[in-house]
Order: structure tokens, then C-alpha cells, then sequence
């Protein structure tokens, strides 16, 4: 692809853009200061005071969500299988967030003052299933990290011929900043920023190829193009050759590796589980059920759009690649969406897809950045080095690793980039190496009968069973093992189910053989650290096999007397007050029911029955198709852009009344 952007315009939006995006969220973080009386102690540092409501949350975990992938890889699965594709690629990676709901209120009601997911590992289960669990949570933020610098230098030097390792490193340059200076709260007003840019930029490429564009201009128009272009080159594994038809056997292989995948980067990350932290207790479901189908719509409608108008246009004179197809490498690395983009506005298009990328990477990373911050500061810091740390050493810590892993992503990214590996490889790989780490992790708070054994073997046996269903899968379809035979879609799918599946079975196994029965008062006793106080070590100072609930009262003991200094209890009623213990636990099975029906809704009834009855679209289907991938669109973005404005309306309102106070008495003191 021939840059159509100028390498200044790339540094422009990379550095220069960054930058004063960084500076506007430190002055946000100032204002919030200033006039709504927020500290920067360790607890609001890192889990944002544990009170932030349901639209901002959603607005997060779309902003979370929403990686360079979600936006590239979609449109390059919609190219390849036809209008199947964006379908399971927002399906598949849209019900984790929906299930996750479920963990998030058990994490309120469990383990209230929790900073990290370990911390239950290590409560429950002690020091070896907690290096275990360390070792899959932070292998997870490293892929994802690794995949979002993939992606986006992928498409800023494609689009602007920009340096592949500077933009490697410049991209999380300004999120870097940003993040060291206010923590988890600037993340999330940064993510909704993001969020917002994101949307609006979705809803103009969608009503410019479906309304105003003189290429296409309405989806009748669309249908042509298609049924012109699998003429051209039918998809194979569709019915009839087809690119509008669900009956895809490639897009339901992709769908099945998609959903396991993705299991493995919602629970697995610690970034989704601290937007749980972080929530309102009453705020939790609802931010995980609105924000996850907030973002299938992200995927869904942008790939419906780009992904879709690259089949339809390339045998235009002004798509990019003409008279050529796009190739292979090219649709493995993203390059569908910039384009489609390039054909539909041109220059226009090109400097939409990079900032839009640039939001996508930006947003993600910085979760990433407080989640590999929050991970090595209270479960390897504070856990092995240092458990009487005081809250201001913990924020030392905290920016120290946030400097650090901004380098060592773009560092990841480049090291993988030479070796040849990229997005579309790596996004099929993750959940090979993590997924089977996620059942013994929901176990941990949905079953009290997993047991301390089931909990270390599970996920290494799962790891083992999944690598070598993927490598003896490559072998027999391909003959051989190489980069390209692994990365096969059968060789993936074999990984991903072994994986997924592996990991659960173990765990079951092992625990039936000798059922625990956890009643979770230890991970309930979990306490917050004041800005001067230290960590209890009841979640720390495990150095034999035993669970944490035997050693708690003395630690704890000696650790009060030792350290003379206060230690913050749980908030009352955050899972102590029986009144309150009611109300979250009628939020969990609202949670299990409506995140198991929209579950069965997306993934079963929706698109199984489209898939066996080898239906293809009519034209009238296809516009209705592509109308309610507008509508969702338009809604979501109601949902997590201007609900969340409205929820906070009283703080906006103090802010601005603080803001106006401080400016008429600086000029009443002038002018006396």
C-alpha cells in the first residue's frame, strides 16, 4: 500500500497530537483537584476511589475493548468471508464483556477492596497458584500490548510511510504521561474522550458509503457490488460463493476461535477487572451489560462498512490497490479499513483511519499501562519485596512500572514485527497460550469447591494440552510446522479449544477428587491501604502451600503492631451489611440471567439458524441488515457518550461553578 499522508502529518498526529491530548487529560486531572477535592493517594490512584458510575464505566470498557484489532481485524474477516465475518468477529468478543458482568459483582461482594484479580488468587489459594496466575496475567497484557502497537504502526506507516519503530514507540508516548500523572481516573476520562472520537468517527464512514458516497451511496447499490464481486471471486466455504450469506464454514471456524480467544483477554486482564474495582457497587452490571453492547457495534457496523466496501470497490479505479486485490499479508496485517477508507474520501478517509487507530491503541494502552502498573505493584512489590509498603511508596512503584512497560511495549512490538509476526497471527495466537487460565480463574470466585491443587494445575495442563493441539493440527493439515502452517485456521481453532477447554476439565477434575468448600471471609477481610498506610500481608506473606485464611489473624496482628499505622476497613455494607448483601446479591442473578440470555441470543439463535438453513441475503434483508447496524450504532453511542455527561451533570455543574467562583474573586482582588 503507497502512503497517500505525509510522514510530517504521522509525527503530527503520533507525537504532536499525543502530547496535547496528554496535556489536556493532566489539566482535566488538575480541575478534578481543584475542584472536586480528589486526592492522588494510592487507593484513588489505582482504583479511582471505588465509586465511578455506570456511563463512565461502560465508556471504559468500550474505550478498553476497542483495540486496533477491533477495528482492523474486523474489516480484514469481513473481506475474506463476506458479511459473516463482522458479525462473529462482534458476537465472538462481545459476550465476555457481557459475562464478565457476573464476576464483577461477585468481586463486589467477595473481595470489595480488592486491587488486582491475584489478590483472590493469593488469598485462597497461596503462593504457587499465585506466580501461576501472575505468570497468565501479565503473558496476557503483554500480547495485548504487543497487538495494539502491531496494529496501529501497521496503518500509520502504511498510511504515511512513517518509521515502523518509531511509531512503535511514540504511539504510547503521550499515554505515558497522562497516566503517570493521574492513574485509573485519568484512564477513564481519557477512555471516554477516546470513546467519543471513536463513535462519531464509525457513524461517518457508515453514512458516507451507505448515503453519500457516489461509489455506493445506499445499501441496494452495495448489493450489486457484491454480488458482482463474488462473481469475480467467489468466497470459498461460502454457500454459493457468496459474500452475503452467513453460511460461512471459514466465518463460523472464525467465530468459534474468535469467542475462545477472547475469553482469555476480559478475564485473564487485569484491566476488565479493575473498571470492576473501580465501579459503583450498583454501578457494576449495568457498565458491563451496556458497555458490552455498546462495542459490538463498533466492530459490527465499522466492518460492515470498510470491510464491506473493500470487497465492493476494488475493481474501482480509485481503491488504493487497483487493479490488484488486496494481498494476503496486507489482510492479515489490517490494511482492509485504510482502503476502503482511502477509496470512499480519500485523503479524508486516510486521516479518519489514522486517528481513529491512533484512538484505538491510544485508549487500550493506557489500561493496559494501569493494569501491568497495578499487577507489579501489589502482587510482586507489595506482595514479595516490600509488604509494609506505605501508599506513597506504592505510587512510586506504580510510575516507575508505567514508564518501564511503555518502553517494553514498544520494544514487544518491534522484536515481533522482525519475526515476522503480525496482528492477524497474533490475535488467532492469544488464546492458545492463554485461555486455559480462564475457568480456574472464574472458579475462583463462582465455586468454592476448586481446590489449591486444581488451581496451579489446571492452567499450565490446559497450556500444555492447547500447544500441542495446535502444533500436531498444523502438522497433519499442513505437513509441516512453520509460521504459516501455525497459523492455519484449524490449527488455531485445535489450540483454542484445547485451551479453553483443557483448563476446565482439569480444574473440575481435580477439584471433584477433593472438594474445598471456601466460604471467601478471607478474601471479604481484604483491606484498602490509606495514603500512609501499609498492606496487609493476610494476601502477601504465603511461603508454603497452605491457604491464605490460616496464617490472616496473626499477620495481620503483626503487622498492626509492628507498623503503628492505620489501616482502612471496608466500606460498611460493601458485602458486610446484610441489607446490602441483598441488594448485590439480586444484582448477581440479574447479572447470570440477562448476560446467559444475550449470551444464547448472539452466539446461538441469531446466527446458527441463518448459518444451517444456507440462507443468502435479499436486497431488502441486506438493507434492513445494514439499517440495524446503523441504529446499534446511533444507540450505543447515546449509551456511553451522552449518558455518562448526564450521570455526572453535578459534578460538571461544580466544576464549572468552582471554576467561575475562582475567576470573579481573582478580579475582585485586581480591581481592589
Amino acid at each position: 500500500m503507497v502512503a497517500v499522508l505525509s510522514q510530517g502529518l504521522g509525527y503530527g498526529v503520533v507525537l504532536g497530537f499525543g502530547l496535547v491530548f496528554a496535556l489536556v487529560m493532566m489539566l482535566i486531572t488538575m480541575i478534578q483537584k481543584r475542584f472536586l477535592g480528589e486526592k492522588v493517594t494510592s487507593e484513588e490512584y489505582m482504583a479511582a476511589g471505588r465509586s465511578v458510575k455506570t456511563g463512565l464505566v461502560a465508556s471504559a470498557v468500550v474505550s478498553s475493548w476497542t483495540w486496533a484489532a477491533t477495528l482492523l481485524q474486523s474489516s480484514s474477516v469481513a473481506y475474506k468471508y463476506g458479511i459473516s465475518g463482522p458479525f462473529w468477529y462482534a458476537s465472538g468478543a462481545c459476550v465476555q464483556v457481557l459475562l464478565f458482568s457476573v464476576l464483577a459483582i461477585e468481586l463486589k461482594r467477595k473481595c470489595p477492596n480488592a486491587h488486582t484479580f491475584l489478590e483472590i488468587i493469593s488469598i485462597r489459594y497461596g503462593r504457587k497458584a499465585h506466580f501461576v496466575f501472575l505468570f497468565f496475567g501479565l503473558l496476557t497484557n503483554v500480547i495485548v500490548s504487543a497487538m495494539l502497537l502491531l496494529g496501529g504502526s501497521a496503518v500509520v506507516t502504511s498510511l504515511t510511510g512513517m518509521n515502523t519503530i518509531a511509531a512503535c514507540f511514540l504511539l504510547p508516548l503521550g499515554v505515558i504521561i497522562y497516566t503517570l500523572f493521574g492513574g485509573l481516573k485519568a484512564t477513564f476520562v481519557a477512555d471516554y474522550t477516546h470513546t467519543v472520537v471513536i463513535m462519531i468517527i464509525v457513524l461517518l464512514f457508515s453514512f458516507t458509503a451507505y448515503v453519500t458516497s457516489d461509489l455506493i451511496g445506499s445499501p441496494s447499490k452495495m448489493f450489486d457490488l457484491l454480488h458482482e464481486a463474488a462473481a469475480r471471486h467467489p468466497v470459498e466455504g461460502n454457500h454459493e460463493g457468496s459474500y452475503l450469506t452467513m453460511a460461512s464454514s471459514q466465518g463460523l471456524m472464525f467465530g468459534i476461535i474468535n469467542l475462545c480467544s477472547n475469553f482469555g483477554t476480559v478475564f485473564i486482564d487485569n484491566a476488565y477487572w479493575q473498571r470492576a474495582i473501580a465501579a459503583s457497587p450498583h454501578s457494576t452490571v449495568k457498565a458491563y451489560l451496556i458497555g458490552g453492547l455498546s462495542w459490538f457495534a463498533i466492530p459490527f457496523t465499522l466492518a460492515t462498512t470498510l470491510g464491506i466496501s473493500a470487497i465492493a470497490l476494488e475493481s474501482n479505479e480509485r481503491f488504493p490497490t487497483y487493479p490488484n486485490r488486496i494481498s494476503p499479508s496486507d489482510v492479515s496485517a489490517g490494511l482492509v479499513a485504510p482502503n476502503a477508507a482511502i477509496a470512499l474520501l480519500g485523503h479524508g478517509g486516510a486521516v479518519a483511519v489514522l486517528l481513529l487507530v491512533f484512538m484505538a491503541v491510544t485508549s487500550a494502552a493506557s489500561a493496559e499501562l494501569i493494569a501491568v502498573s497495578s499487577v507489579c505493584t501489589f502482587d510482586v512489590y507489595r506482595t514479595y519485596i516490600n509488604p509494609m509498603a506505605t501508599g506513597k511508596q506504592l505510587i512510586r512503584v506504580s510510575h516507575a512500572v508505567v514508564g518501564g512497560f511503555g518502553i517494553i511495549m514498544g520494544v514487544l512490538a518491534v522484536i515481533l514485527k522482525e519475526l515476522g509476526i503480525d496482528l492477524g497471527y497474533l490475535y488467532m495466537l492469544m488464546g492458545v497460550l492463554i485461555s486455559s487460565a480462564v475457568l480456574p480463574v472464574t472458579f475462583s470466585l463462582l465455586w468454592k469447591k476448586q481446590n489449591q491443587l486444581a488451581a496451579i494445575v489446571a492452567p499450565l495442563g490446559g497450556l500444555c494440552i492447547s500447544i500441542t493441539a495446535w502444533l500436531v493440527c498444523a502438522k497433519l493439515y499442513s505437513g509441516e510446522i512453520t509460521l504459516a502452517t501455525t497459523g492455519t485456521d484449524q490449527a488455531m481453532l485445535a489450540g483454542n479449544l484445547g485451551a479453553l477447554i483443557g483448563g476446565g476439565v482439569i480444574s473440575v477434575v481435580i477439584s471433584l477428587m477433593k472438594p474445598d468448600n471456601y466460604s471467601f471471609e478471607g478474601t471479604r477481610s481484604l483491606m484498602q491501604v490509606t495514603d500512609d498506610a501499609v498492606g496487609t500481608p493476610e494476601s502477601n506473606n504465603s511461603s508454603e502451600d497452605v491457604t491464605m485464611d490460616e496464617k490472616k489473624k496473626s499477620s495481620v496482628t503483626k503487622a498492626a503492631e509492628a507498623a503503628t499505622v492505620e489501616v482502612k476497613p471496608p466500606k460498611e455494607g460493601w458485602g458486610f451489611d446484610a441489607e446490602e448483601d441483598a441488594k448485590l446479591a439480586k444484582a448477581a442473578r440479574f447479572a447470570r440471567w440477562s448476560s446467559g440470555l444475550l449470551t444464547v441470543i448472539l452466539i446461538l439463535l441469531w446466527p446458527l439458524p441463518m448459518f444451517f438453513s444456507n440462507y443468502v441475503f435479499s436486497r431488502d434483508f441486506y438493507t434492513g441488515w445494514v439499517i440495524l447496524s446503523i441504529i446499534w450504532a446511533i444507540c450505543s453511542t447515546i449509551a456511553v457518550t451522552i449518558y455518562p455527561i448526564w450521570e455526572s451533570r453535578g459534578a460538571i455543574a461544580q466544576v464549572f461553578k468552582g471554576m467561575y467562583s475562582a475567576a470573579t474573586s481573582r478580579k475582585s482582588t485586581a480591581a481592589v
